[in-house]
């Protein structure tokens, strides 16, 4: 950890400032307040109403989301979301808000100041604006924006950017701003998913086979120019070598696909109702996209896969859970943090 005895901030020929020396909003996706349809729906509208998550014409999609999908998915995946919430609330939100307590201690702890940091989700609460305008009340005047999504994808980062643009757009004095885009290849996330296969294998064995799987989005996103696969394979790659696995002992697949239109593959269902018939009876399997577990992690790969994986014969599934609030992950999240920062601060 970077160690320091004071920051001077660099504004003009000002040195010194009673405000922190910047804040941090960090960003992820969002969850509905409550397991029930009611809010399952509210939160669905919000996010399938987002042009960057379903660029269709909103004279074609709208009809399509308001008539049939709101009325027939909330209390399907109302149940889903009963699966996995906590009698602290949604695993999401409790794990976020563990992350922004434990990053804010490391920032202040690193820069011998109270360093502020806040939450703000793309869909739901605490919501991006709510984010900004807490950050204000604590006397940022500089914001490091960190959406929690390694890979860079239009449907994920770029929504967040928008987000902070329209906010800042019906605000007169705006903050100086630093926005991270990526990380998939940055050295502390490589190491902080190493670390975390190699300790679940020192404790439940290695599989015959790791499987990473990514979030998936439309193929026609990438072949309009979105480098998110490219960069889950690359993570996966690098994250491979950080292991020392050959070739056949890892494979990439993506889950989450929605609707008839192609998407990323091979997908995760298919790729493991196929891998017993392969000879793989084990394997363990990481979501390497997801900076916290939610619903796609705990339910669809933690239980639906298995299922799928079983009931194919295989023998033995493993998830291995998202990075969370390890100790790694938050030192990770930091690093980001500082350098997207240093062009304010330096250490005396």
């Amino acid at each position: 950890m970077l160690a320091c005895r004071g920051i001077r901030l660099i504004k003009g020929n000002t040195l010194t400032s009673p405000s922190p020396a910047f804040g941090v909003l960090l960003v992820n996706l969002g969850t509905p307040d409550e397991p029930t349809p009611k809010a399952v729906k509210r939160f669905l509208k919000q996010f399938l109403s987002d042009p960057r998550v379903v660029d269709l014409s909103p004279w074609l999609w709208q009809p399509i989301l308001q008539g049939i999908i709101l009325n027939t998915r909330p209390a399907k995946v109302a149940k889903l979301y009963q699966s996995v919430w906590t009698e602290q609330g949604s695993p999401l939100m409790v794990i976020s808000e563990q992350q922004a307590q434990k990053l804010a201690t490391d920032l202040s702890a690193t820069f011998n100041q109270t360093i502020p940091v806040e939450l703000g989700m793309s869909y739901g609460n605490p919501s991006i604006d709510s984010g900004f305008a807490k950050l204000k009340a604590q006397g940022a005047e500089r914001i490091v924006v960190l959406p929690l999504y390694p890979q860079y994808s239009c449907s994920t980062v770029a929504s967040v950017f928008d987000a902070v643009a329209q906010y800042f757009a019906k605000v007169r004095d705006i903050p100086e701003l630093r926005f991270s885009k990526q990380y998939f290849d940055h050295e502390a996330y490589i190491a902080a998913l190493a670390h975390s296969v190699k300790r679940h294998w020192k404790t439940h064995g290695q599989a015959d086979k790791l499987i990473l799987s990514f979030h998936g989005i439309p193929l026609r996103y990438a072949t309009e120019g979105d480098p998110y696969p490219e960069q889950c394979r690359t993570t996966a790659k690098l994250l491979a070598q950080a292991l020392g696995l050959t070739d056949g002992q890892w494979q990439v697949c993506f889950q989450s696909r929605f609707g008839k239109e192609e998407w990323l593959t091979p997908y995760a269902d298919e790729l493991l109702a196929d891998l017993p018939r392969q000879g793989v009876k084990s394997v363990d399997v990481i979501c390497p996209a997801f900076a916290t577990d939610c619903l796609e992690t705990l339910e669809e790969i933690s239980i639906g896969a298995k299922e799928t994986f079983l009931h194919a014969g295989g023998e033995a599934y493993h998830f291995i859970p998202c990075l969370n609030d390890d100790e790694l992950h938050i030192e990770l999240l930091r690093l980001l943090v500082q350098e997207q920062a240093q062009p304010w601060i330096h250490a005396e």
